[in-house]
């Protein structure tokens, strides 16, 4: 692995949220163009402060042909949990902490597809979309921290009717394909699984879906990216899939759940609440 100070995802990227069906698409993004001065979104969301979110982390993942932006969240002081559409084929990954802006990072490393471990049974489609990326040890700042796993128990809640937060630097509408500069947040309601299928047909007990009222929703570039308990910061999700009619069309968005894989998480890394 190599140690890098102060890269930026800046770089032209594309689409992550690739279409993996009729109905649905990942949110991984190519971010063709910058625009310091464009005011936008994580579509229809707010600015977050410099530490509300410190354990964002901005990806720049590349391939033989193509470099995206996913997020990821920072669980330990080598590991960051991302999701496994953002990781597939990938040669080597920028990982990048320590800010909102996500130009100017406090720390970046730059790792290769040694240090990725994807789930054994992720296999294209929305099912074990869950990965983890080593990295060198981190230190901890006020800005960069680690944030909290559920606690292992032998049964866990639905978390159906709470809120919930999204955050990333994806695309902030469905009429551009510019992202944000500045990381966006957005606060959601969890919905039952039942509900989700009305729109996707096809969702898991190992997804957990939120609204998207008011068009409030993570977009593609978000992929990979956390999603926390608005009560207690505990992460439950992780940006997985939308509809391939638009992010701001009202139809559900679906994470990844991690309460399904706190098993697999220990396993690799060690981790556990």
């Amino acid at each position: 692995m190599k140690f890098i100070i102060v890269l930026a995802c800046s770089l032209a990227v594309a689409s992550a949220f690739d279409l993996r069906g009729k109905d649905i698409f990942e949110r991984e993004l190519y971010v063709p163009t910058l625009n310091e001065n464009f005011d936008g979104r994580i579509v229809n969301g707010l600015d977050a402060g410099a530490t509300q979110f410190p354990y964002q982390v901005c990806l720049l993942l590349s391939t033989a042909t193509r470099t995206f932006l996913c997020g990821g969240s920072l669980i330990g002081k080598n590991w960051v949990l991302t999701a496994a559409h953002c990781t597939d084929g990938v040669s080597s990954v920028k990982v990048q902490l320590g800010s909102t802006n996500r130009t100017s990072p406090a720390v970046s490393y730059t790792v290769d597809h040694y240090d990725i471990i994807t789930h054994s049974e992720w296999g294209g489609q929305s099912r074990n979309d869950i990965a983890l990326i080593r990295i060198p040890t981190v230190t901890y700042t006020a800005a960069i921290q680690p944030v909290a796993l559920p606690k292992m128990t032998p049964s866990y809640s639905t978390y159906e009717g709470e809120r919930v937060i999204a955050s990333g630097w994806g695309r902030i509408s469905d009429s551009t394909t510019e992202t944000a500069i500045k990381l966006q947040y957005a606060t959601m309601t969890v919905i039952s699984n039942a509900v989700c299928k009305r729109t996707f047909g096809m969702v898991s007990s190992g997804e957990i879906c939120t609204a998207t009222t008011g068009g409030i929703s993570p977009c593609n570039g978000d992929s990979g990216g956390p999603l926390v308990l608005e009560s207690s910061k505990v992460l439950v999700g992780l940006t997985s899939f939308g509809s391939k009619a638009g992010c701001a069309k009202g139809y559900p968005a679906a994470f990844t759940r991690v309460t399904s894989y706190l098993d697999w998480i220990k396993q690799k890394t060690g981790i556990s609440a």
